[in-house]
């Protein structure tokens, strides 16, 4: 007999954003912004379960920003 997973505990959970609570996350980050991010491929990772909505895992927001880090102005990724 196959037991189901225990429900993961709401710290577990992921932590879902649309995009208008990225943009309150990342400073002078607008919605039109995000978009073209998504757009080429820039962005943050993102999911996409309907045709029209689009989320965000948190983790994925602040894993993103963090990657941005750099040490000089020049530096390039």
């Amino acid at each position: 007999m196959a037991t189901s997973p225990a429900p993961a505990s709401a710290a577990e959970r992921p932590r879902y954003l649309a995009p208008k609570e990225v943009c309150e996350i990342i400073p002078g980050m607008t919605t039109n912004w995000l978009a073209q991010l998504r757009f080429s491929g820039k962005g943050p990772k993102f999911l996409k379960p309907t045709g029209r909505s689009v989320l965000y895992r948190e983790s994925d927001v602040i894993a993103w920003i963090e990657a941005s880090e750099r040490r000089i102005t020049g530096d390039v990724a």
